[in-house]
């Protein structure tokens, strides 16, 4: 999760946040190529005297600063293309987690798992424990297993949500009458904060998200302790 003075992107979970952190550096270096070059070229604009008289086209410079821009942005185009479809792609998932997004909390239906559901509150701060995070924390954490492919599937029951996990690369907008899907991968142990990035009415309270992430026989054993209670 973030912390304070924190100025770069959450350190990566999932092979997919990953690649969408590389891509983000990759588009900052071009974008700081760009601004020193054009930065020098008007601070040398401004502070020379240099004058010419007969100076009526220039046919040279046009086609560079039209074809150079073109070509950047393919630079920029293409990985980002290469990533839209990396983020669209599932691959036999192990488990389907379905979530819907309520005014002002979630729920959550295992499936696959004699229909495990439940609700996800947000811990109101005067019943924080000592550790929890303030607007952060839940009453009920999504448990899923690490380095297994997962399934989300978002809707909505009254206004358009947003199931966004930062450390994992996944934004999902869950839309009312609608089913939205995307898979994410987490490659290693921990709790993975989230909260509803849209704005979806008053008294909101961020709608938070928490996902325990557990190596799979840890998992096995809490959905056998749910299924049997």
């Amino acid at each position: 999760m973030s912390t304070w003075a924190n100025l770069g992107l959450q350190d990566s979970a999932s092979p997919l946040m990953e690649q969408l952190t590389f891509f983000h550096d990759h588009a900052l270096l071009i974008l700081v190529m760009i601004t020193v070059l054009v930065g020098y070229l008007m601070f040398m604009l401004f502070f020379n005297n240099y004058v010419n008289r007969f100076l009526l086209h220039g046919q040279l410079i046009e086609m560079i600063w039209t074809i150079l821009p073109a070509i950047i942005l393919l630079f920029i185009a293409l990985p980002s293309l290469r990533l839209l479809y990396l983020l669209d792609e599932i691959n036999e998932p192990s488990v389907t987690l379905k979530s819907i997004g309520h005014q002002w909390y979630w729920s959550y239906e295992y499936s696959d798992f004699n229909n495990i559901e439940f609700d996800s509150y947000m811990i109101p701060t005067n019943e924080l424990s000592i550790d929890s995070f303030r607007l952060l924390d839940v009453d009920n954490r999504i448990v899923l297993p690490m380095n297994s492919q997962i399934r989300i599937l978002v809707t909505a029951a009254d206004v358009i949500h947003s199931w966004t996990i930062p450390a994992l690369g996944v934004k999902v907008d869950g839309t009312p009458g609608r089913l939205n899907q995307t898979n994410f991968f987490m490659n290693r142990p921990g709790l993975f904060y989230g909260q509803c990035s849209e704005i979806c009415g008053a008294n909101h309270s961020f709608m938070p998200i928490v996902i325990e992430s557990v190596p799979v026989n840890y998992f096995i054993k809490w959905i056998s302790s749910n299924m049997n209670s």
